[in-house]
């Protein structure tokens, strides 16, 4: 009989995709990882993997991925993948479960790809119906991840990000927010990455993914390809940093599908994101702890005595270098007025 784990939360810190190749590595040494996540699909049947899950998840707290659901798909959830899926969860018991925004079977036929929506009130109320299904059947909140695109519909009366923001008000869902996905669909479809990431609701938000991507030329044009097939860039560590610095910092995920490097790349991109995270969230103790601006008043307007900072996202690999210089700012600051920190 198959062992049921017991609910391991999901830390605040980066985890990585375990994949099959880091499997027995991970078994013998171990290592130092935030969390582990798994694709549900890859574990609906009896395996190795499977028996080698079951040991790694009493020492690691576990996601589980869905890919197949189909939650756009107006015939509703397949009765026996959604089945499968309630009992994977009541054995692993994960802290966390999502699946995307995006259908791939329709009339019966079933396609190896996530596809995009159309944005609008039909679409809503299907995909509503169909997160409503799966949160019942699991008896759990369900994260919903934003997708990567490559063309939009143009009778869309709304912009994804307003449509998540929509599904979390109807369902109480939470969300996923992939910064990857984010970068590539806004390079290839032409919106503001930023804009995007202020419209969804922060407190729906408790988990992000972080991947590399392909940049493609067609025909003289840049197309970005979400192919989770090297490091993570700077532009998406940058807006990494944007998202988490008006989000809050969570739980964050490596994912790497195509070309997997060695275990230790992967930690190591964990690494950089927790380096990011924590650097990020030093600052912004540092700079509230740092005595308000004096102030004059002239002919009515406030004039500060001390600019204020200026100081916008980084990079992962600036992570390091930058606390220096914002602890020596903070620190000559207080030294001038007269306190210590």
């Amino acid at each position: 009989m198959s062992k049921i784990f017991p609910s391991n939360p999901v830390p605040n810190a980066a985890g990585i995709g375990l994949r099959s190749q880091h499997i027995g590595e991970m078994l013998s040494r171990r290592p130092s990882a935030g969390w582990l996540e798994v694709h549900a699909e890859n574990c609906m049947g009896g395996s190795a993997a499977v028996d080698a899950l079951e040991r790694l998840r009493e020492s690691y707290p576990l996601s589980i991925h869905g890919v197949g659901l189909s939650l756009g798909s107006s015939s509703g959830l397949d009765r026996d993948h959604l089945e499968r899926m309630r009992k994977l969860c009541l054995r692993f018991q994960p802290s966390l479960v999502s699946e995307h925004l995006a259908w791939s079977a329709a009339d019966g036929a079933y396609l190896n790809d996530l596809l995009p929506l159309r944005y609008d009130a039909q679409a809503l109320a299907v995909v509503s119906t169909n997160i409503l299904r799966l949160q019942d059947a699991l008896q759990r909140r369900v994260f919903i991840e934003n997708l990567s695109a490559y063309i939009a519909f143009e009778d869309s009366t709304m912009t994804e990000a307003e449509f998540l923001a929509e599904l979390v008000r109807l369902t109480d869902c939470g969300l996923l927010l992939d910064v990857n996905n984010v970068y590539v669909s806004a390079c290839n479809l032409g919106f503001d990455a930023k804009a995007f990431i202020d419209l969804l609701p922060a407190h729906a938000v408790g988990e992000i993914h972080l991947a590399g991507h392909a940049v493609n030329e067609v025909e003289g044009d840049i197309v970005l390809i979400d192919d989770h097939g090297s490091r993570v860039p700077p532009a998406v560590w940058s807006l990494y940093a944007y998202a988490i610095r008006k989000i809050g910092h969570r739980p964050t995920l490596i994912e790497w599908d195509t070309d997997v490097p060695a275990l230790d790349v992967l930690l190591g991109e964990a690494m950089w994101a927790d380096m990011l995270a924590q650097s990020i969230a030093f600052e912004d103790r540092m700079l509230a702890a740092r005595p308000a601006p004096q102030t004059s008043r002239f002919d009515g307007m406030v004039l500060p005595l001390q600019p204020a900072s200026t100081k916008g996202p980084m990079p992962a690999l600036a992570a390091l270098a930058t606390i220096k210089p914002s602890v020596f700012a903070i620190h000559s600051g207080a030294r001038r007025s007269g306190h210590a920190f």
